[in-house]
């Protein structure tokens, strides 16, 4: 164990109900962490019920994806993935004099060149790219507009549970001036991307309490964050204003929401009366 590392048990468990019965029923979830170098996964499963055959494989963003089919009639569906994972504290932040200059960026861009692109839920409008110019041309280093980002984003929009669903995007929080981890995320990382740097959408868990007590479980939290390159890979959680460290796990990457969403699928019966959605953490150490 790292000195200052926590242990975290995570149990997600998600699932779809229905007006009567589906037969059949074709699903992704995208609830398993990843071993990386900030966090190293000591054990996970996905349960499915009705049950299910399931397998897994890597996406085109590096997401662990369990797969099944359902094809017995079914009025409802759950996923129950646990995991647990052991953090590092906040460690891949770069100091503002470590950063890549404007044109160290530029010259990488095609490289990242679909993650300056904006898509549906982080496209901007004219009010935003002018907040933008103005940012980028009062900070020195991609880094330093970068951080000015995250603070004007947490500054602006209030982070207000229930605010918003999962089909809102970016100008919809601008516009309410309030909205859920996701929405902050997706202005975050549109105007990012609008200045010019690579930038990520992060899907994952947080644990709530920064002083969490060993063994106590909590209702934790699906949450969202963002990465940018100025020079390398760094993160920030704008919706808390905290550097990415131990009490976040994570999941997922991608341009936006739609490329991680925990859960989704297609199913042939009537609709869909809900979704239910509980996390619980605890932490183990």
């Amino acid at each position: 164990m790292t000195i200052g590392s926590w242990r975290l048990k995570v149990q997600h468990r998600s699932g779809f109900e229905y007006a009567g019965p589906v037969s059949s029923s074709y699903n992704e979830a995208r609830m398993w962490p990843r071993n990386e170098a900030r966090q190293a996964v000591l054990d996970a499963k996905v349960d499915v019920w009705p049950p299910a055959r399931t397998y897994q494989y890597e996406d085109y963003w590096g997401t662990v994806v369990t797969a099944f089919d359902v094809h017995a009639a079914h009025e409802s569906l759950t996923v129950t993935a646990s995991s647990t994972v052991e953090t590092l504290p906040p460690g891949d932040r770069i100091p503002a004099g470590d950063s890549a200059s404007w044109d160290d960026v530029a010259r990488h861009a095609d490289r990242w060149y679909e993650l300056i692109l904006p898509t549906r839920r982080t496209g901007l409008d004219g009010e935003l790219g002018a907040v933008v110019a103005d940012l980028r041309g009062r900070h020195a280093t991609p880094q330093e507009a970068a951080m000015a980002v995250c603070d004007f984003v947490r500054a602006e929009v209030a982070y207000v549970p229930g605010s918003t669903g999962v089909q809102s995007d970016a100008l919809h929080a601008w516009a309410q001036r309030s909205g859920v981890c996701q929405d902050i995320s997706h202005l975050a990382v549109g105007m990012l991307r609008q200045m010019g740097l690579p930038a990520r959408y992060v899907s994952g868990y947080l644990h709530p309490k920064p002083g969490a007590a060993i063994g106590e479980s909590v209702v934790g939290q699906s949450h969202a964050w963002v990465e940018w390159w100025a020079g390398r890979w760094t993160s920030y959680d704008p919706t808390n204003g905290v550097p990415v460290g131990e009490r976040h796990v994570v999941v997922g990457r991608g341009r936006e929401y739609d490329d991680v969403p925990p859960l989704k699928g297609i199913y042939s019966g009537p609709r869909s009366t809900g979704q239910g959605v509980e996390v619980t953490i605890t932490r183990l150490r």
